[in-house]
């Protein structure tokens, strides 16, 4: 019998017996949609998290932070002077590897900010150069980012996120118009600044998808009048909201963000207060580096020339984002393999159901196969006719399985809506696909076996 031949009698044996048949691949196919469906949301999950890494900034980031002289350095303390702007030009000018460098100085504890007769607090005010805006990934989307020339004069202006304007100016959703506050002022610990300039709305798939389900409730409301507001007054939900906070910490960083000149918060904020050094210090520095792969070159030459700036005292440390990398790569992994894991033992009841139903239709056949070999069929026909109706039954269900996948996908989508959105990839999809066949030859083995073992006499006689 050729390779044809035993496909098609294959499916004739699965047509003759459909109910039977359909059972059989039922397992298959739950495996092979529950695999590709799980891939999907971990390849959503991942999209979603390498999205907030971009957001601020990379791998190719770098953060200087001030710290502590450490303990064998102790008697050189009262030379440490942290991190300061002369460091800034130091690895601008000495350090070939840094692309960028951004220094920061915060407003700590968390300022109050005041606009429109409403409060708002936020521990991301900033005072940064110009360069920030590169640095961070951020686009202005109204008005303009301060310059040179503000920074140089310390002028009362800044650029605000989306959600200090929500908080302060309202939100867009729930007056259904844009709002936006240039030119207005806003106090920060009661010192008036002038609002120059908003970045744009930053948030991943997630907190889009949260943003016009409530826009669209919103909408709703508006059409159906006073009868709308039946639900009860607005009032926060505790601490699972936040709008965004909850679901990606780095885009609620970025859209809270107050940015005024480095100038401004040091004589306007930091000057005046005591125990201060006459030259300003720095919360930290952002330092972006020209190529990822030489990070650990650049590392050593930031230290190097801080240490020589420094006097050789060690009083800053380094943070990068390799650890943030290296979480989203152990995250996704784990839940690729536990979710294989499951969606496996599901393909692995389907090629048991397989084995069943094949050792049932020899059973069934034993006569026809005894014919068979009396009229001059080897044992290998015998194998290879009964391993193939095997895999075919599984490329069956395989073939169904990645049909279902994409209404599990779509039921997933539509019972979780703000979640990341679930990705087909074809690698899933092969893979899927390739291990139902693989479980059809698995399951095909003993039985093809047993049937090709078979005495001609005896199932000649059988009745």
């Amino acid at each position: 019998m050729s390779f044809l031949n035993a496909i098609l009698v294959g499916l004739k044996e699965i047509w003759a017996h459909k109910f039977r048949s359909v059972l059989t691949m039922l397992g298959i196919v739950l495996g092979v949609s529950s695999l590709v469906a799980m891939s999907a949301m971990v390849q959503g999950m991942e999209n979603g998290l390498k999205e907030a890494l971009v957001a601020i900034g990379g791998l190719q980031k770098v953060r200087v932070e001030a710290q502590s002289v450490p303990v064998e350095q102790r008697h050189m303390r009262d030379f440490a002077t942290g991190v300061t702007l002369r460091d800034v030009k130091a690895l601008m000018a000495s350090a070939p590897e840094v692309e960028i460098v951004s220094p920061e100085m915060r407003l700590e504890p968390s300022p109050t900010l005041a606009a429109n007769g409403k409060t708002y607090r936020t521990f991301m005010t900033t005072g940064c150069w110009p360069v920030q805006l590169e640095m961070v990934e951020h686009r202005v989307e109204h008005g303009r980012m301060f310059n040179e020339i503000d920074n140089e004069q310390a002028r009362d202006v800044c650029v605000i996120g989306t959600g200090i304007r929500d908080e302060l100016f309202g939100k867009p959703e729930g007056t259904g118009s844009e709002i936006i506050p240039i030119g207005r002022q806003m106090t920060v610990n009661g010192y008036p600044l002038t609002i120059i300039g908003m970045f744009e709305r930053y948030e991943g798939e997630q907190e889009r998808r949260e943003r016009e389900i409530e826009q669209a409730e919103n909408e709703a409301r508006r059409a159906a009048g006073p009868a709308g507001a039946a639900g009860g007054p607005k009032r926060s939900r505790g601490w699972g909201g936040g709008g965004g906070r909850r679901n990606n910490f780095a885009f609620w960083i970025k859209n809270n963000t107050v940015y005024m000149p480095l100038n401004t918060m040091w004589l306007k904020f930091k000057s005046g207060m005591t125990n201060l050094p006459p030259e300003p210090r720095l919360n930290n520095m952002e330092i972006r580096i020209r190529d990822v792969d030489k990070i650990d070159l650049a590392l050593n030459q930031i230290r190097n020339v801080l240490l020589v700036n420094h006097r050789g005292i060690e009083d800053f440390t380094f943070r990068t984002q390799e650890d943030w990398a290296e979480q989203i790569h152990t995250s996704v992994k784990n839940a690729r393999l536990s979710g294989g894991f499951i969606a496996a033992i599901s393909l692995f009841v389907g090629g048991i159901g397989i084995m069943n139903i094949m050792l049932a239709s020899i059973s069934e056949r034993i006569r026809e196969i005894g014919i068979r070999k009396a009229v001059g069929a080897a044992g290998v026909d015998i194998f290879t006719q009964i391993l193939v109706e095997s895999v075919v039954i599984a490329v069956v269900g395989g073939a169904f399985g990645l049909l279902t996948s994409k209404a599990v996908i779509w039921l997933i989508s539509e019972v979780t809506p703000t979640d990341n959105a679930p990705i087909m990839t074809f690698g899933a999809m092969s893979f899927a696909f390739g291990f139902s066949l693989l479980v059809g030859v698995i399951a095909g083995l003993f039985p093809a076996a047993k049937a090709a073992r078979m005495n001609v006499i005896q199932s000649l006689r059988y009745d």
